[in-house]
């Protein structure tokens, strides 16, 4: 998967908010730390140090949705994640994202925090973050 790929897919996905442009992906793929699992049409990108993972973003371009592909991302990511020593996983959420946090909640997250007001959606609303956490272990 290229970063064009993956911004491509972002985009399609993230339709209320500011998807990531391909330099930025690029840029987070230029880090040691950052990984990449699935396809050009659903992947997962995230971030491991030391025992921590945290999900960067998960994305399914819209013609390939409601076939199981995010969840088969979550359970790859988690998997790479172990391997690379990882012992728990964060991610944040949109409060008003039901479909990812049900998402989340089948594969064992809890949540553990809340960041008032930090989407900023296209209108100019501001969208609480569910923070949420789980056990890889």
């Amino acid at each position: 998967m290229t970063p064009q790929d993956l911004a491509y897919t972002h985009a399609a996905a993230f339709t209320q908010s500011r998807p990531w442009m391909d330099r930025e992906f690029a840029d987070l793929l230029d880090n040691r730390f950052t990984h990449v699992v699935g396809t050009a049409e659903s992947f997962a990108l995230f971030q491991v140090i030391a025992d921590e993972a945290e999900l960067l973003t998960i994305a399914t371009h819209p013609s390939h949705q409601r076939q199981g592909l995010a969840l088969k991302s979550m359970h790859e990511w988690h998997a790479k994640a172990r391997k690379l020593g990882a012992t728990r996983a964060f991610l944040d959420v949109a409060a008003d994202n039901h479909p990812a946090i049900a998402l989340y909640n089948r594969c064992g997250y809890t949540q553990c925090g809340l960041r008032k007001g930090y989407y900023l959606r296209e209108n100019a609303e501001k969208i609480d973050a569910i923070v949420m956490e789980c056990d890889l272990t």
